[in-house]
């Protein structure tokens, strides 16, 4: 019996509970609703019918065969159900879902459907940072020399949407997040991890419990299985001392033991010199550690040098990730809106240089440490700062802390919640030649709708006020 017949016959009988009725929720429904036309399904979301949007309030409205829970008491009626196919923003801790489990139920996600009955072979990418370009262009690569090669997860499409097309052939390359890790207990054949932050400590309660849901990429996988790790990470390397996959460490400087470096300004593999630093147009060192993985996965998949070479040159930036905007009024325009962890706004400080002069960063509270970056901000000599709430007044505090007595050295600062208050005031005072750089080192949650949001309404104002001010400069 072929696996996605298999999946049909593990569904058939099953009461479902679609948990969370979002992108994931609805592919879900999409993909249940094509195979059994008739079945009754179950779908619960805190939200109210009038939230959602139009697609899904049209769902929610002709199918009849719906049984519909949403708004407080959403999670009341769980034990009338013995399978949920629960969304990854969804936090598995909940009461209700303990409860359900303990009774006997079982809970299930699309990735682990797909991980579990899909044909074909995982590639699967995780990290707090860098996940969208590594798996970008593990794709772009794979795609050179295999046919049928899909961009599915946290970055692409959603996984059950391509299971019945999928042939033992197919090879997925599938960004993970956290929260589709989490509850895995399969782990795909290809398993990359990138680096580990503190992040997310809104959703668990500590960041050892973040690292135990990523550590799940690996923590299922057999002897025939390859794990491609960066050893410069202790908590990586102690995840990979336990796993059963064969190792491939990869780090930017030659570490013992490590199969993937940089040397002598050439990625080497095993030794062998595949691209010059110079020849990666992503821009800074951190984006190295993006490219390694790929150049490996590549070589797994005997793809030849030059084919490895040519798309990495071809290759460019995700957006919102150092995302050039273009430059207005002789002011340069960078769009980092994913950086939504502090580290990830000194990597991109450390990759434009001295030419930032103005930084725009802040938002949503998840209590991280903004220590790191407040030296970082005063190290750069960075001349204005626009803060986002919540967390652009607890950055402002910490660099007042870092900076002591010496108070004229304090950037020049505006607290706003307003990103068009934010690009005006941008536009005042950075000063001809320099950067205009947002890289908030937060999410997006409490002002806008996610980092997507926040980066478009960025470029948006940039071109907006930018060519308005050159429209007033017309004779």
């Amino acid at each position: 019996m072929k696996k996605r017949e298999k999946l049909l016959l593990f569904l058939k009988d099953k009461k479902i509970l679609i948990l969370g009725f979002g992108s994931e929720g609805q592919a879900a429904y999409t993909y249940l609703r094509q195979n059994f036309p008739q079945k009754i399904i179950g779908v619960a979301d805190r939200l109210t019918t009038k939230k959602f949007g139009e697609k899904q309030q049209n769902i929610l409205k002709s199918d009849k065969q719906l049984k519909i829970h949403l708004g407080r008491k959403y999670l009341g009626d769980l034990n009338k159900y013995d399978l949920i196919i629960k969304s990854p923003g969804v936090p598995s801790h909940l009461p209700q879902i303990k409860t359900f489990i303990k009774r006997g139920g079982k809970i299930t996600s699309q990735t682990e459907l797909l991980l579990e009955y899909c044909p074909g072979e995982i590639v699967g990418v995780t990290g707090t940072k860098g996940k969208t370009t590594t798996a970008s262009l593990i794709y772009e690569i794979l795609r050179t020399k295999f046919r049928d090669v899909r961009l599915v997860g946290n970055i692409g499409h959603t996984s059950l949407s391509f299971v019945n097309r999928a042939r033992k052939n197919t090879i997925f390359v599938f960004e993970f997040s956290s929260h589709q890790l989490v509850s895995l207990k399969v782990s795909p054949h290809v398993a990359v991890f990138l680096n580990i932050f503190p992040e997310h400590l809104d959703y668990y309660s500590n960041f050892r419990k973040y690292l135990r849901a990523k550590e799940n990429i690996t923590l299922h996988q057999k002897t025939n299985d390859y794990f491609i790790y960066n050893r410069a990470f202790p908590d990586i390397r102690r995840i990979a001392s336990k796993t059963r996959a064969n190792n491939i460490p990869f780090s930017l400087e030659a570490r013992k033991g490590s199969i993937c470096f940089i040397k002598d300004n050439y990625l080497l593999y095993r030794k062998e010199r595949i691209i010059k630093t110079t020849e990666v147009p992503l821009l800074g060192r951190f984006n190295l550690q993006n490219v390694m993985p790929a150049v490996i996965v590549a070589k797994l998949y005997h793809i030849p040098n030059r084919e490895i070479v040519k798309t990495i040159g071809n290759f460019h930036p995700v957006k919102h990730r150092l995302e050039k905007v273009g430059t207005f009024n002789e002011i340069i325009f960078y769009n980092d809106s994913i950086a939504t962890i502090p580290q990830a706004t000194i990597a991109a400080l450390e990759a434009l240089g001295n030419q930032v002069e103005t930084l725009i960063l802040g938002g949503y509270e998840r209590h991280l440490n903004y220590h790191q970056l407040a030296t970082k901000i005063l190290e750069t000599k960075l001349k204005n700062l626009i803060l986002f709430p919540t967390t652009g007044k607890e950055i402002w505090r910490n660099i007042k802390l870092e900076i002591g007595d010496r108070k004229s050295n304090l950037p020049n600062h505006l607290f706003t919640k307003e990103m068009e208050k934010a690009v005006v005031w941008a536009y005042r005072y950075t000063s001809p030649g320099k950067i205009c750089l947002l890289s908030p080192a937060a999410a997006s949650f409490n002002l806008f709708r996610d980092y997507q949001e926040r980066g478009n309404l960025f470029k948006k104002y940039v071109k907006k006020i930018g060519q308005a001010s050159s429209d007033n400069r017309q004779p």
